[in-house]
């Protein structure tokens, strides 16, 4: 066990670091851009560095190999390479880069491939600071991001770059990185058995991120290992303790002609990772959710959708994604209150009372315990009866003042209390709907230029089908049965 404990011990590099691969074939998933014939193979396979000149920027979610294919690139390709990082590297680092890259194109016919990762937090200056590099053939920008490159990366660069989108990593993906670390020198060396049941539990708190995966895996190992330390081999202690009534202690002879006990293979003498001791070594998944990049938008977005599509499970599947992830609870009611009066609206009005109420609620006691009254309003918002007719008809409306379809007021509408309103014939015609039976009169409320338009096209939803049949009587009393 000593020797499994230096090694250990030793390996100060992390193991997703170790076990980074060192060419393109090595790399596990993204076969859709590792094609034979592609940009990044090209790129990679052009020892003279005559071919893949096209700059790329590698979008995708952590621990899917942006930073692993640039690195393979390197070791690959016969370009001169250089890496930056968004973080520490600033205009200067970027121009120095630029200078370098002409001198080894001019002096010695090298082209130079420039690895940028995390390229969304580069300013506006800094990414313009790499145009003239990149359009003149300077440098072949390799970048990396995880936010989406429309957002974060300014249009001229995007425009001279080709957009590569990695995929999440499969759980067969994974399982490849598992099976390859375990048994690689380069990692755990075969030291260890790890269980069928810890492989999946892994895989399954890896949520498709390999250094995640072999972060978990590394875990796993360093408990297995001091559990395996403070056990005895199984066995052992027993042989010790009971004797064998067939020994003859003064006859040593026929100990050494009695056939012994095979001695336990090595794989006995190897900690054992289990699917518990992976449990009890990662205290939890850790979310991908990035609450300024995709995941907090992609979230977000299935969130909404999940309350309009009444799929109450889904929707409080993504509320507690966005609470786990440390989301503001603020931002999480504001976007309950939306949804209230956007997709529920008139079909349920309770829907947005509930809501705001909910809002509240999180600014009275706060988190966790405020996860509650946001579960009641999504879960009432998510079964309530849905209706998007007040929104599409507050849109409809500006949509025609935008567009210049207004006209002035009438002027039995117009305000009558100033003075000189009577001479200019303000109010005169007005007729007060509660001196009315009925509390309806007819009466022309809208400009001429839009006598008998319908903004509000009430459902037959909910609340909203006991609202369409009173506001068609209402519009038969007030438009004199125009409608």
């Amino acid at each position: 066990m000593a020797n499994t404990s230096a090694a250990l011990q030793s390996g100060s590099v992390p193991l997703a670091v170790r076990m980074r691969p060192k060419s393109l074939d090595e790399v596990a998933g993204q076969k859709h851009l590792l094609k034979p014939g592609s940009p990044l193979v090209s790129l990679a396979t052009s020892k003279s560095g005559d071919k893949g000149s096209v700059s790329v920027i590698l979008w995708g979610p952590p621990g899917t190999g942006k930073t692993t294919i640039a690195q393979s690139i390197a070791h690959s390709s016969g370009r001169r390479f250089v890496e930056l990082s968004a973080v520490s590297a600033g205009v200067r680092d970027v121009r120095q880069v630029m200078d370098e890259a002409m001198t080894s194109r001019d002096l010695y016919g090298l082209s130079t491939v420039l690895f940028l990762d995390e390229i969304h937090r580069f300013t506006k200056a800094q990414q313009d600071a790499l145009l003239p590099g990149v359009e003149n053939g300077w440098v072949i920008l390799v970048a990396a991001t995880t936010e989406n490159p429309s957002f974060s990366v300014i249009s001229p660069l995007l425009s001279r770059s080709l957009l590569l989108t990695l995929e999440q990593l499969t759980d067969d993906d994974l399982r490849i990185v598992l099976d390859r670390a375990i048994d690689d020198p380069r990692g755990l060396g075969g030291r260890f058995e790890v269980t069928a049941d810890a492989r999946d539990t892994i895989i399954r708190l890896a949520s498709g991120d390999a250094r995640r995966a072999l972060t978990a895996l590394e875990a796993a190992s360093v408990s297995a290992d001091s559990l395996a330390q403070t056990e005895p081999a199984e066995g052992t202690t027993e042989r010790a303790e009971t004797p064998d009534p067939d020994d003859d202690d003064d006859d040593d002879d026929d100990d050494d002609a009695r056939p012994k006990e095979p001695a336990p293979t090595p794989s006995s003498h190897r900690p054992v990772i289990t699917a518990d001791v992976v449990s009890s070594a990662v205290d939890r998944a850790l979310l991908r959710y990035d609450r300024n990049g995709d995941e907090h938008y992609d979230v977000i977005s299935a969130f909404i959708k999940s309350i309009r599509g009444s799929d109450v499970d889904a929707a409080l599947h993504y509320l507690a994604r966005m609470i786990e992830a440390g989301e503001d609870p603020r931002f999480i009611s504001r976007r309950i209150i939306v949804s209230a009066a956007e997709d529920i609206g008139m079909a349920d009005p309770q829907a947005l009372v509930i809501a705001v109420a909910a809002a509240d609620s999180v600014q009275f006691i706060g988190m966790p315990e405020g996860r509650i009254p946001l579960a009641e309003a999504v879960v009432y918002l998510a079964t309530a009866a849905k209706s998007n007719a007040s929104y599409l008809a507050i849109d409809r409306a500006i949509a025609d003042v935008r567009a210049g379809n207004f006209g002035r007021v009438p002027k039995p509408m117009r305000d009558a209390h100033y003075a000189g309103a009577k001479r200019l014939g303000h109010g005169k015609g007005y007729r007060y709907p509660h001196d009315a039976d009925v509390g309806v009169v007819e009466q022309q409320y809208l400009p001429d230029e839009l006598r008998g338009v319908r903004y509000y096209q009430p459902t037959q939803h909910g609340n909203e089908r006991d609202v369409s049949s009173r506001l068609a009587k209402l519009l038969r009393i007030v438009r004199g049965g125009r409608g």
